[in-house]
Formats: C-alpha cells, sequence, structure tokens
C-alpha cells in the first residue's frame, strides 16, 4: 500500500475542489505515457527529495532506507506534473517534508487521497 502526492507548478487553486480539477487536468495531459521531460522546477524538487532520502533502484535490499515507493523517482515526473508514492509506513515523515519542500518552492502539493491541498 502507498500514500501518494501530486506536485505541480502552477497557482495555488483556491480550494481543495479546484485543486482536485486542475490535478486531474494534469494528470490526463502529462502522465497519459506521452515521456515529457520534467520542467526544471519539477526536476529541482526531485533533486531535492532523493537528497534527504536516497533513490530506489531496482536492485535496492534495504527498502527502509527510503520512503518511495518506487525508484527512480524522477521517472514520476511528467512536464508540471510530479505524481509520486512512499511507502505507508513511513509517509508520515515524508508528506510533511515533501509538502514543506514544494511550497518554499513555490509549488502546489495536493494530497488525491485525501483530496486535499498540503501547501
Amino acid at each position: 500500500m502507498s500514500y501518494d502526492l501530486a506536485v505541480w507548478e502552477g497557482e495555488r487553486p483556491g480550494s481543495d475542489a479546484a485543486a482536485r480539477v486542475v490535478f486531474t487536468d494534469l494528470y490526463g495531459e502529462f502522465m497519459g505515457g506521452r515521456g515529457v521531460e520534467p520542467t526544471a522546477r519539477i526536476r529541482q524538487y526531485v533533486e531535492a527529495l532523493v537528497a534527504r532520502w536516497p533513490d530506489l533502484s531496482p536492485d535496492d535490499e534495504d527498502e527502509d532506507a527510503s520512503p518511495w515507493s518506487d525508484g527512480p523517482l524522477i521517472r514520476n515526473a511528467s512536464g508540471p506534473l510530479f505524481y509520486f508514492g512512499m511507502v505507508f509506513s513511513k509517509y508520515q515523515e515524508a508528506a510533511p517534508y515533501a509538502a514543506d519542500v514544494a511550497r518554499s518552492s513555490g509549488l502546489v502539493c495536493f494530497d488525491p487521497q485525501g483530496g486535499c491541498l498540503l501547501t
């Protein structure tokens, strides 16, 4: 089981409902397998996360070393959107950090499961 977050470039939506619409639109446009290069800001955001916790590779044996549910993490980024998962046992530590980094980077952070903005 994983806990997912979405982070994107753009203006902060005025409500959780508006954020869900923006997320749904961005997901439909950028996560459909087109393979759009991540923007520079999204790439920097991902780099900040893996600077805090190591990225995963297919041969990682120590699953407790990182909260990420898959890797490399940058594969979850497309254009202005980054949609990524954390293992459920570690999300309580990683999600607030991810939201703080998004906020300080001028990015929007959204919890699709809870349907709420985190930044």
